[in-house]
């Protein structure tokens, strides 16, 4: 019997009964109708069925596209792919097929996704980062997008490896881990912020313990030592959330030698300034910003979110953060494009390059806050810097 079969493998009453749907369960189902189905029917059949409940379903093509970062499917069934040249259509699905796959893909990530929770982000086995928004959020269906985990770089050669940086620029990295300078790593979407706190956290000693917080645990540091806490969202009573300022507090108390916040986004600001103030020297985070330059006027708006006063905030980032490591994507290239260091001006933070650079096939300049910068890292006992001699 070929063609579309009339019968359907029951997984659907095996999964009921609290069988999860595997390969290797569908292939037992199908040898077992194959005398119903005939050989063709079973494999169609087969093929339907892991369609809807294995993998990517319907993305799985576009999803092993060598080079593929991102994947995004729009509500119309649109299917688009970025392999590090910007988005391009690549063909369509069917819009229902989209919102089961991203409900399925929730609830393989642990997160609740359904008309009361319109919207989730999560980690899917393997790395993958996703994120969904149904109707009537998205109001011309359901959206999904998948970000592919990308390299993790083994420590600042790492880095040096994929072209993130160069000579110099890895060398004023190395330094700012080994004197342990607070630090963080900013740019837009995409532009590799990621990529470069792993292969910052990679250089720290193996003897240190590095604390992770992260909304959706997405960092995985090349580290003997690293232990990950991941937010929590609400229950479907609206309890049991976990934020990112709950995990802050806890991380304190689990004795890191590194504090890294993934991403700080909110009023968790409050919490990584107030811990990198009281001796937790060495820690790190990412945040969206434009430029290294406009990272006190970021801070404030997020204290802000948190009831801190500017002067506050500004008091606080006096000590709290010393170096800002900007990134930005050119073409397929990301990586960093200025190092600079924070200073105290007239009761203010102010930014100051330490070096730039305009992409990858651009030598790295000091900047005017060079030979300050030495001078801070030589009073930590490094003095093995670029230019140096």
């Amino acid at each position: 019997m070929t063609g579309t079969p009339t019968w359907r493998l029951p997984v659907g009453d095996v999964i009921a009964g609290g069988v999860g749907p595997t390969g290797d369960l569908i292939d037992e189902l199908v040898g077992s109708a194959a005398d119903r189905l005939g050989s063709e029917g079973a494999r169609q059949e087969a093929e339907r069925v892991r369609h809807r409940l294995l993998g990517f379903g319907p993305l799985s093509e576009v999803v092993a596209i060598a080079g593929v970062t991102d994947v995004l499917v729009n509500g119309d069934g649109a299917v688009w792919i970025d392999r590090g040249q910007g988005a391009y259509r690549v063909g369509s699905v069917d819009p229902g097929d989209v919102r089961a796959l991203a409900v399925r893909l929730a609830g393989q990530a642990g997160r609740r996704l359904d008309d009361a929770q319109p919207w989730t982000d999560g980690l899917l086995p393997g790395g993958v980062r996703l994120h969904a928004i149904l109707p009537p959020v998205a109001t011309s269906g359901c959206h999904l997008s998948l970000r592919l985990p990308r390299v993790n770089p083994a420590g600042v050669a790492g880095l040096r490896e994929i072209r993130a940086v160069d000579d110099h620029c890895a060398g004023v990295l190395r330094a700012v881990v080994q004197g342990r300078l607070s630090f963080l790593v900013t740019g837009g979407t995409g532009a590799g912020k990621t990529t470069v706190l792993a292969g910052l956290l990679g250089e720290c000693p193996p003897g240190e313990r590095i604390v992770v917080v992260e909304d959706v645990a997405e960092l995985a540091p090349a580290h003997p030592h690293v232990v990950s806490l991941q937010c929590r969202p609400p229950n479907v009573e609206g309890a049991g959330a976990l934020t990112m300022t709950d995990l802050v507090r806890q991380a304190l108390r689990m004795r890191p030698d590194r504090l890294v916040v993934g991403e700080v986004r909110g009023a968790e600001v409050r919490e990584l300034l107030l811990a990198l103030n009281t001796g937790h020297e060495g820690g790190a985070s990412t945040m969206h910003a434009n430029g290294a330059a406009e990272v006190p006027a970021r801070c404030e708006a997020l204290g802000s979110l948190a009831g801190m006063p500017r002067e506050s905030v500004h008091a606080q980032l006096r000590e709290a953060v010393r170096v800002v490591v900007h990134t930005a994507r050119r073409g397929q290239w990301r990586g960093v494009v200025a190092v600079a260091l924070l200073q105290w001006s007239a009761g203010s933070v102010v930014s100051a390059e330490v070096l730039t650079r305009g992409g990858p096939h651009d030598p790295c300049r000091r900047g005017p806050a060079w030979a300050e910068f030495a001078e801070l890292l030589h009073a930590r006992g490094v003095s093995d810097l670029p230019w140096s001699g």
